[in-house]
Parts: C-alpha cells; structure tokens; sequence
C-alpha cells in the first residue's frame, strides 16, 4: 500500500487514463533503493484492475545476474501472451524475429528492429482487445536487447491503448546519473513527509509509541523501507519506548543488510534455495528446483522463504518480494555457494537454452576453461545473429577472460571490438582493439585490430590519421595472403575521401593495385586513384587536346562503373562492399545506381543497427533524391535520419546519433540554399558541421544574384587540391553561372574542362547535358543556341529537373537578349513552373521577371497549383505515399517502424486534408506527389 504520494500517484493514473484513451505513453519513475518504486508500479497494475474494463498487465524485472542474457527481460514480460495464435497474427518477418530472439527460430542480425517493431505490433494487437500496462522493475538491471526493443515500443505508443511503466534504482538521494531510458518522461520519487510516513508506521507498529515513532521517521528520513525495517528490527522494549532505540537506524545503503539479516534466519536449505532462485532471474521452478535439490535444498526451503514473506510461489514461478531481496540472497551468499549455484542451475537446464547455460558455467568458472570459454563464445555468436549485439560485447569479453591461450583472448576480444566498432559503440571499440593488441604479435590478427582502430579513428573526426593507420597495416598484406587487406583498403579510401588528401587516395590506389589476386573491389579503389589523378591534371591544364581529356577519365570511369554493375548484380554480402559501390555510384553521377543501392543499404543499416555506414548512406541518398527532383522524399530521408538517431542513442552513444542529425541538417540546409532561406541554410550547416558548406552556400548566392561571392566561395574550396575538383564536379554548373555572371568565365575553364570529360566518360544524360549547356553559355554567340537545344534533349531523359529548369531559363534569357521574345516565354514559362515546383524560389522570382520583360504571364496552373501534401505531415506523407502505391497497413508499418494502428490514425487525419475518401481516391492523386512513387516490390 502506498502512504502519500499524492502527486506521484496523479501523475501514474494521467498515463493510465490517457492510454486507455487511444494516447498510450511510457513513464520513467526514479529514485534510490527502497524509495517504493516497485510499490508505486503495484499500485498502477491494482489501479488497471479496478478501471472498469479488463486491462491486461504484463511484469518483468531486470536482474543483476542475468543482465547480459539477450532478450530474457523481453521474454519475462511477454511469456504470458506468446501463445502461437498471437504469434501467427504478428506479419511474418516480425514473427520470425520475435521468435528467433527468443530461441524458438533461427536468428539474423537483420532482426534487431523487427524485434522492436514485432514487440509494439504484439501490444497493438493485444491493446485492440483490451487495454494494456506493461511493468518493468528495476529497468536499470533489464539486459540491453530487451531495454532497447523496451524503449524502441515506448516512443511509438502515441495511438495505442498501451501504457509502459518502467522503474529504475539511482546509487545515492539526488544523485540520479544519466537516464536508463533517454526520451521518457521521468518521475523521481524522493522520501515522504513527516506525516505519510506517520501514517505508514502507525499501520505497520500501531505498538509503536508517539516518541518513538517521531525518533524513528526523523532518523530515516522519510525513506519508506528504511522505516519499515528499522520497526521491524526494535525490541517489543523499544518499541514501547521503554528502551532506547539506537542511534544507528538503517539506511538506503544498508537496506540489503537488513534483508540478509532475515534471510539469515532461515534454514541452510532455505537459504540455499533462495540463493539458487536469486541465480535464475526467470524463475521457472523447473529449473530451480532440480538445481536447488542438487545442492542438497528441497522444496520445502522456498516454501519457508514465502512464509516469512520473502518470495511468493506459484505453480510455475517464484517471484522475489522485492528486488533487494533477490540482491541480498545473491550478494549475501558467498563466491563458492554463488559459483555452486550457477553450476547447478547450468546442469538443471542444459539443452533447453544453451546460451543461458553458457552463462551460468562462465558464472561458475573459477578461472580460465577453454570449454567455457568457447561455449560462451558460441552464446556471442548466437547474440549477435539475433541482433543482441550488448549481450554479443559482453559473452566475447567474458569468454575472453576465460581463454587460457593469449592467442585465444586477443581473437575474442576482436570479435567484442568488431561488434562496437559496426554498431557505433566506439569508445568501447577502440579500448578493446588496444587491450587486444597488447596479447598478441599475429600479424593477421593485429591487421584486423588495426582495422578497428582505423574504424575507431575515423569515427572520431581522424580521417587521416585513420588512412595512415589503415594503410600502415594493409601495406605488408598486399603482395600475398590478402586476410583483411581488401576491407581494410576501402575503409582507407573512405578515411583519405573524408580527409580530402589527393596524396592519400594516391596511395591507397597503389597499394590496391598490387593486391593478388586482383579483385574488382581493388581495381575500384585504383580507378579512385586514377580519376583524381586525372581530374587534377585537367582542372590544371584545360587546353589540353580534345582527345586527351576523355583518355584520361575513360578508364578510370568504366572501372567505377563495371564495379557498380558487379555490386548490383551480384548484392555481396559484404556491408563494405555495397558502400564502396553507392560511392562509386556517386562519384560516375550515375543517379539510379546510387538511388537503388543507397536505398537498398540504408534498410540494411537499419535493420543490423550499423548506423555510421547508415548515416554515411542517408547522406548520398538525400543528396541523389534532391537533385532528381524529389525534396519531400528528401524531407522523408531526413526524418529517417532524425529518427534513427533518437531511437539508437541510448543504444549506441551519441556519437552515431550526432551523425545521423548532421544528415537530417545536410538535407535541410541544401534545401533552404535551393529556398532562398539564407538564415535556415547557414543555421542548418552550422549545426552539420560545415560539409560541403561551399557547394550549398555558393548555389544559395547564385540564387540570391551574388555570383561574385559564389565565385570566391568555389575558389577558396577548390584550392583544397584534386579531391576538392572531384567532390565539386556536380556543382560546376554553378561554378561556371557564377563565373560567367561575374564577368570572369576564364576561371572555370579548368574544372569546367574536367567536367566535360568526366560526363562524356560517364555518358549520363545530365552531366551531357549541364557540359552542353556551359559550352553554349561560355562559348561563341554563333554556336550558343545549338547548344541550349542539344542540352535540353538530353534534359528530357536525364530525371534532374532543377537542371532542366535552368537550361530552359538561361536559353529564354538568350532567346530575350536576340530579340525572339515569342520563342523565349515557353522556355521561360517551363522554368517558372519547375521551380515553383521544387520550391525553388528566388530561381522562380528570376524566371518570372524574364517572362515578364518579353511580355508573357505565368500559366494558370503555375499560379494556382496546389501542393497535395503541403498540409500533411512528414510522418503522414511517408504513409500516404506508401499507402498510394499499394502497400497494406501492416506493410507500411513494417517500412516505417510503426504499428499498424498508428498507420491507420495517419491515414485517418490525412484523408480530409486530401479531400479523398479511400485508398482508390488516394492513387489517383499520385500523380501530384512529385516524384515517383515508391517501390514495393
């Protein structure tokens, strides 16, 4: 029963109400050992029961001893509902998940958000029947896959009849620390005033006399189990106030003591008993027992326990009072009877849950075992195929300390570093990777630790320190035994990229080409090396022969592509691999290849939680969708990004998450620049660190009418050096605009030369195009209009429409300038109309002056046009959109980490916003969503 806490309780029953509204929520409630968090979370579930309606309750409660078994908190909690039926109700790849994290199915590391996803459309399911409350104790002790899918659901309840209440211990009164669940709102509970802890001890002792009760809530300080055991543990002379009561009174600190206390009471069985079952954070009886009667305890030693209130039994289960309880039976017993007691529970359960056996014999292991060892190495394996990647950390590092071979240590505690470094944990990463390098002199194994501090480096904001120690341990390996060169080789490339450093990529290039046998991922990294080589010498020397300059970026280019080609055909399943194809995709401007495979590797990252490479992926996806004309697909990446970064945080650090917000600010910076919006676009890049800052702030000055500043902004870039040219090549365009305006078109001729080349060596209809269009407006008057019109026929099968659009308005200024006003106002008219598409506004105001000047109007449509989506939000555009291109409810919900009930409420506010009344409706304004609608296949 809970004393006061009138406030806490208000706040509990608001959670309550507003989930079985249809506003589910989750609530944090904090506070120091002993403070009634578990009491408040009892009366919520007494609260639920007497609602008026059934309410469905589900428990779990995390355990020190069991917090590195993957999922079994998630597993506590849902046992009572996993009933086949449920399951096969769940979409199957959400089923096989669920069931794989809980060793009924075999496992994949894909599945780490379906197991999220599975659990919030398990609760919807349940919550459409009746209402349900789910409790989590000691949330702070819960295994991290099962937090993780925990709060994964508790940011998606918005539209369900579900409430989530978890409680979590804090170390000292005051001292809180950083929150076991970020993003959920926190209730702390601090020590009851004077008169709730009055009323407590006047139910619990009403022998307690007046004085003594005001000595006793005085020295406790309100801490409401430290009154309950300080009157438990008076004589009947104290209590009567007959004898001094004395002056050292438990405390929160000490509370543990006083349970060890009672349980020192018990028998040696009973005690033995109870310690077996604190081991097994299940509970499951089938396991305790034997275990327990193994050691020499029956039965009847938890039946005692539960007589003096310690534990509760049912036919399947015995639960701890309290979870201090549980601590004091398992700390208050020492490490032999702890090391006995794992042992036995390992024999009572072996060939039921391997994993968890492997545990227990690594809890009873009194120093190295190999067999231990690899058994818990075995369970790291297993942790990881289920996307438990916390529980594969820590089984590799465990088993590791049980190694006997340094040998054997440093290849595990690579297995726990190379986990780290790919799920973005990488202060972890690196410290393992060292600790490991410190046991061995292997030279493939110390290569593959050299490639995680490479990693670890880079991740850090070090690309160049990261190639140099990449290349450093790559270099030995090229000429025989490649091990890990060729990994190691792209992450090199991607480090010396990011580091803009020609000399570098140079390197990489050459040590790649001596690899053997030779492989098309190594003659990509040579093609690297070679295009920057090449594009360096063009953008030097322009007027070198005609022929000279496609000689130079042919091959490199075809070899860029050959791999594109070989990555799309063949999907290796090397995560690397696939982004050093979206950058070869990038760099051949090839717009489809890097759309498709930056789509396809984005829903990877996320599904294996890789979420460097998914902001590394988000990045290049968000520039293709921009440039093709697709900004709300953009805005849609960027809430992915945003989103992403909110939901893993707690999971990986913030090292990830600051990355995939810098993607989200990218978008929105290069989107206000294509605005106008000078004071978005420069706040966004601030936020993003600056990237590519010269590219967005240039094309934001060009539209502003200041080519000069635009001009200064390319200059100072590109003298960066040969990667600076490479990296600007898709903004020669504005480079050559902005020269030609400012009267100095000589001062592109060089990168202007380099573009020329590279689009006709890449042959894609856009990069022809742009190079036609600047020849027509850097070359002869005579030759200017064959141009423009060789320019726009490429336009029309190129899918860039912000490019087309400034052909057609710099053709209509020309066609103006030569006095053919009638020829220029359909180009003019074209253009108005693209940009006012694409939200492009001071290049519509540009447009519209032109049309003017040669006396046209904008058309009708131009004017009036309505934007279907402009009133919908980013979540309901994405459901909409997928919804018009005929995915079911359950299909959206998988694609956007929603529930199938959360989909339908978006559905149902969008629908009149759209003026339509069913899906039928709902595709035929597809139309005028810009841009094509998603593929489902």
């Amino acid at each position: 029963m809970l004393y006061g806490r009138e406030a806490e309780r208000a706040a509990v029953a608001a959670v309550l109400a507003r989930a079985w509204e249809g506003r589910g929520g989750a609530l944090l409630v904090r506070g120091v050992a002993g403070i009634g968090k578990s009491e408040l979370l009892a009366e919520a579930a007494r609260r639920a029961r007497t609602a008026g309606s059934e309410v469905c309750v589900l428990r779990t409660t995390g355990t020190e001893a069991e917090s590195v078994l993957p999922f079994s908190g998630l597993h506590l909690l849902l046992r009572p509902v996993l009933t086949g039926e449920r399951l096969a109700r769940l979409p199957g790849p959400q089923a096989r998940a669920l069931r794989g994290a809980f060793g009924l199915d075999e496992a994949s590391p894909e599945d780490r958000f379906r197991i999220g996803l599975a659990v919030l459309t398990l609760l919807s399911d349940l919550a459409a029947e009746q209402p349900v409350l789910c409790l989590a104790d000691d949330f702070q002790w819960l295994d991290p896959s099962s937090a993780e899918a925990l709060l994964f659901t508790a940011r998606r309840l918005g539209d369900e009849r579900v409430a989530l209440l978890l409680a979590a211990r804090d170390g000292l009164p005051g001292d809180g620390g950083p929150s076991p669940a970020p993003g959920v709102p926190e209730l702390r509970l601090d020590a009851l005033g004077p008169a709730a802890a009055a009323e407590l001890l006047a139910d619990r002792a009403p022998d307690l006399a007046d004085g003594v009760l005001a000595t006793v809530v005085e020295r406790t300080a309100g801490h409401p189990l430290s009154l309950v055991e300080t009157v438990r543990s008076l004589t009947p002379g104290q209590r009567a106030g007959n004898v001094p009561v004395p002056a050292e009174l438990p405390v929160p600190a000490r509370l543990v003591e006083a349970y060890r206390a009672r349980i020192e009471g018990l028998g040696p069985a009973a005690r033995t008993a109870l310690l077996v079952a604190a081991a097994e954070s299940g509970g499951e009886l089938r396991t305790v027992l034997p275990a327990a009667g193994a050691l020499g305890a029956g039965p009847d030693g938890l039946r005692a326990a539960e007589r003096v209130g310690l534990v509760t039994l049912t036919d399947a289960v015995v639960a701890f009072r309290h979870p201090l309880v549980r601590a004091a039976a398992y700390q208050g017993a020492d490490p032999a009877e702890r090391m006995a007691a794992h042992r036995a529970l390992a024999e009572a359960g072996a060939g039921r849950d391997p994993d968890r056996t492997a545990w227990h014999l690594a809890s009873a292991a009194s120093g190295p075992d190999e067999e231990v060892a690899a058994r818990l190495s075995r369970a790291g394996e297993s942790a990881w195929g289920r996307g438990a990647f916390a529980a594969a950390v820590a089984a590799h590092r465990r088993a590791s300390e049980l190694s006997p071979l340094p040998l054997d240590r440093a290849r595990r505690l690579l297995s726990a570093a190379q986990i780290s470094v790919v799920t973005g944990r990488i202060a972890q990463a690196d410290g393992l990777a060292r600790e490991a390098m410190e046991l061995t002199e292997d030279r493939t194994l110390r290569a593959w630790l050299g490639m995680v501090r490479g990693a670890v480096e880079d991740a850090n904001g070090n690309p160049r320190t990261a190639a140099y120690l990449l290349l450093d341990h790559a270099e030995p390996s090229a000429g025989g035994d490649s091990g890990p060169v060729v990994p190691m080789l792209v992450l090199a490339a991607r480090s010396a990229w990011a580091a803009a450093d020609g000399a570098l990529i140079t390197r990489v290039g050459e040590v790649a080409a001596r690899v053997r046998p030779e492989q098309p991922a190594t003659a990509a990294l040579s093609a690297m090396a070679a295009l920057v080589s090449g594009v360096a010498r063009l953008a030097t020397d322009p007027h070198r022969s005609s022929a000279a300059p496609v000689a130079d970026l042919n091959g490199p280019v075809a070899s860029l592509r050959s791999f594109v080609d070989e990555v799309r055909g063949r999907n290796p399943g090397s995560h690397l691999l696939r982004l050093l194809a979206v950058d070869c995709a990038a760099l051949t401007g090839d717009d489809d290849a890097a759309l498709g495979l930056a789509t396809a590797e984005a829903a990877r990252c996320l599904e294996r939680g890789t979420l460097l490479s998914l902001a590394d992926v988000l990045r290049v996806l968000g520039d293709v969708q921009l440039a093709t004309g697709r900004p709300r697909e953009a805005a849609a990446t960027a809430a992915e990004a945003e989103d992403a970064a909110g939901s893993t945080a707690e999971a990986a650090g913030p090292l990830p998450a600051r990355r995939l917000t810098a993607v989200a600010d990218r978008i929105a910076a290069r989107t206000a620049a294509l605005a106008g919006d000078e004071e978005k676009c420069r706040a966004a890049l601030e936020r993003s660190g600056g990237e590519d800052s010269a590219a967005v702030l240039a094309l934001l000055d060009l539209g502003l009418g200041r080519p000069e500043r635009a001009l200064r902004r390319f200059g100072d870039a590109l003298r960066g050096g040969a990667p600076a040219a490479v990296a600007l090549l898709p903004a020669t365009g504005d480079l050559v605009e902005a020269a030609v305006r400012a009267g100095r078109p000589g001062l592109a001729a060089g990168q202007l030369a380099a573009f020329t080349a590279w689009a006709e060596a890449g042959g894609q209809p856009w990069a022809t195009a742009v190079a036609l269009r600047c020849a027509a407006l850097t070359g002869p008057e005579e030759t200017a209009e064959e141009g423009y019109a060789a320019a726009l026929g490429r336009h029309r099968v190129a899918g860039r429409p912000f490019e087309e659009a400034r052909t057609e308005l710099l053709y209509g200024e020309w066609l103006r300038r030569a006095r053919r006003r009638t020829e220029a106002r359909p180009r003019l008219r074209n253009a108005l109309e693209a940009f006012e598409r694409l939200g492009a506004v001071p290049w519509a105001e540009r447009a519209r002056g032109e049309l003017r000047a040669v006396g046209g109007t904008a058309s009708p449509a131009s004017v009036a046009r309505p934007d279907p989506l402009a009133a919908l939000t980013p979540q309901e555009r994405q459901v909409v959109r997928l919804a018009a291109a005929g995915a079911g409810n359950r299909d959206i919900a998988a694609r956007l980490f929603l529930s199938p009930r959360t989909v339908e409420y978006h559905l149902y506010k969008a629908y009149p916003k759209l003026g339509v009344g069913s899906r039928r409706e709902l595709a035929a304004l597809a139309a005028g969503f810009g841009g094509p609608l998603p593929d489902l296949r």
